[in-house]
């Protein structure tokens, strides 16, 4: 039977056995972070005219769509009795088409830390020249408008360090055994014996053979996989966001706007540059306010830890049409929505309740 071993408490390496690494002396203090870009945002252009009058219309919704549209949703709930859809007669069909503004900010970011890995031979470059700071380190970005991550080991800055964790010894304590090497016997539950006999599965000893470290007591570090050593670096964590959001001009239907997020409507606008200008001269007011707000914000907000690379804006005429109809003699209402013609009737008249065995 292995003895247990006794393990100093592992402790993490301070930040100062890593040394004082040329070029990151302020980035490293305290373990790194978020980095700044190096270059400054361009003043913002003058502003550029909205869509031409020619794309704001959008035909109207026939009812032979809305009631296609209405059995549709109808046929997709168990719970729903197709006889509103069915014996339902529409009264009334009001149009209430809104426009939505989209802006798409994509952005890279930087941030550094400590990390390592198993040393498995790796020569160690740190000192042998000064290492690249974080911004002039080479990245490739995605396709635009895609998030993405990416780490990146930072040159000349990698050491070897024996492992904190097992203490340079490679193994650590069999957590299944408690570093015994074996385990009380499933059989006999440890007892040596069963009907007054010797257990025939452990021969009495009242033990089993740990499967998890073949009866060794220890196992390979998880750190350092059992080579003792770690290499240890800075690291690069890149990544690039899509930074989304919408303002959708009030439409005064009952509808919930959170509903119109999930459809697309008529595209009227769309441009992407490097940093937009905010419309002008739109027919809404509140889509040229909120182009410019939401532009200001996000310049100004993602310049502070990010560097945009990109913007998108994008206007859209959604489809709303809200559809009176009477059933049983009482009035209702449902609405088609967004060029996949969703339907929102939150009072469907006819439900049951559906249990499933």
């Amino acid at each position: 039977m292995n003895s247990a071993a006794v393990y100093p408490a592992p402790t993490a390496p301070p930040a100062d056995t890593f040394g004082s690494v040329p070029g990151y002396e302020g980035i490293m203090q305290g373990g790194g972070g978020y980095l700044p870009p190096p270059m400054p945002l361009e003043p913002v252009a003058p502003p550029q005219p909205g869509p031409e009058p020619a794309d704001w219309s959008i035909p109207s919704l026939s009812e032979d769509v809305a009631r296609e549209a209405f059995k549709s949703f109808a046929s997709s709930h168990c719970c729903y009795s197709k006889d509103p859809v069915n014996h339902g007669v529409i009264t009334s069909m009001e149009p209430f088409n809104t426009y939505r503004y989209r802006l798409e900010t994509f952005t890279e970011s930087r941030s550094t830390e400590w990390a390592s890995k198993p040393h498995e031979g790796e020569t160690p470059d740190f000192y042998t020249q000064t290492a690249p700071r974080p911004w002039e380190i080479q990245a490739t970005p995605p396709t635009l408008f895609t998030d993405h991550k990416e780490e990146i080991r930072v040159p000349y800055t990698s050491s070897i360090k024996d492992c904190h964790i097992c203490h340079a010894t490679g193994t650590s304590q069999c957590t299944e055994c408690k570093g015994d090497g074996f385990k009380p016997c499933w059989v006999c539950n440890g007892s040596g014996t069963r009907s007054d006999e010797n257990c025939s599965r452990c021969n009495g000893t009242g033990k089993d053979r740990c499967t998890e470290c073949d009866s060794r007591g220890t196992n390979d570090c998880e750190t350092c996989k059992g080579k003792r050593q770690l290499l240890t670096y800075i690291q690069l964590k890149v990544e690039w966001k899509n930074n989304v959001e919408d303002h959708v001009v009030q439409q005064n239907s009952g509808l919930n706007i959170e509903d119109l997020r999930s459809v697309t409507g008529k595209e009227l606008f769309k441009n992407n540059m490097y940093l937009l200008y905010p419309l002008a001269g739109f027919p809404n007011p509140a889509m040229a306010e909120a182009s410019e707000r939401l532009i200001r914000e996000h310049q100004s907000k993602f310049a502070q830890t990010s560097r945009i690379l990109q913007q998108r804006q994008t206007v859209e005429l959604i489809p709303i049409t809200k559809v009176n109809y009477k059933w049983k003699g009482d009035s209702h209402v449902y609405y088609v929505y967004g060029n996949e013609n969703q339907v929102n009737a939150d009072n469907y008249p006819a439900t049951c309740c559906c249990v499933i065995m």
